[in-house]
């Protein structure tokens, strides 16, 4: 397989896996994969819901398993010090699931934020130097620039 057919196929499969968490598809023959900000803001929204949620319910059985492991465990049981061990194992797997959602979460507000200050710049790269008509403020905005390059 070529370079260029391996290329394709793994974007067609990025792509198909990024559809599938909520962006938007590329149009047909587009290089490249746009994300506009409401599908940035809805994947983030997810990611914090998901944190808000799981840190209370990821937590409310630890209490009931870390006393019945003990109480287990103390009556001689194998299975409490097994039940110790689960227990342990899940709180470190809630918390790594919570730092990845705001991981994601803060990510995507950053990109957000990273996004605008490009576009400002950008703007104000593009002031036109010169009279300018009135009522203008003097700079072509990113989208009238983005016409010209379809």
């Amino acid at each position: 397989m070529s370079f260029e057919e391996e290329w394709a196929a793994d974007k067609a499969a990025v792509t198909m896996r990024l559809n599938q968490a909520g962006g938007s598809a590329p149009t047909p023959g587009s290089a490249d994969y746009v994300v506009e900000d409401d599908d940035l803001g809805e994947i983030g929204h997810a990611a914090n819901g998901l944190f808000n949620g799981l840190e209370p319910a990821g937590k409310h059985a630890s209490a009931a398993s870390e006393s019945a492991g003990s109480s287990l465990k103390g009556d001689g049981f194998d299975t409490g010090a097994a039940l110790a061990e689960v227990n342990k194992t899940w709180e470190t797997q809630v918390k790594t699931l919570l730092q990845a959602c705001a991981h994601i979460s803060n990510h995507l507000d950053y990109t957000k934020k990273s996004s605008k200050a490009n576009d400002e710049w950008i703007g104000a790269q593009l002031r036109i130097v010169g009279p300018v008509a009135p009522g203008r403020e003097g700079s072509v905005s990113a989208s009238q620039i983005d016409k010209f390059f379809r």
